[in-house]
């Protein structure tokens, strides 16, 4: 499991998420990946490119985990 701090800042978008820990290669790929139904959130598939994503939240993707801090 990874983790990913937000630093100061309240949420990441899920997309932005994505790209930043270098699981997407650019926005526009995570953007079809989550609308695929390729990434949850706390368990549950999560279809909302731009959800955001808050400290303590759990994202999976192709197997790999990023927690928030």
């Amino acid at each position: 499991m990874d983790e990913f701090s937000l630093s100061g800042h309240e949420f990441i978008e899920l997309h932005n998420l994505l790209k930043v820990t270098g699981l997407c290669s650019s926005g526009g790929t995570a953007k079809a990946l989550i609308a695929e139904g390729r990434v949850s959130v706390d368990g549950q598939v999560e279809l909302r490119k731009r959800c955001k994503i808050r400290s303590g939240q759990v994202v999976d993707f192709e197997g790999r985990q990023i927690t928030l801090r």
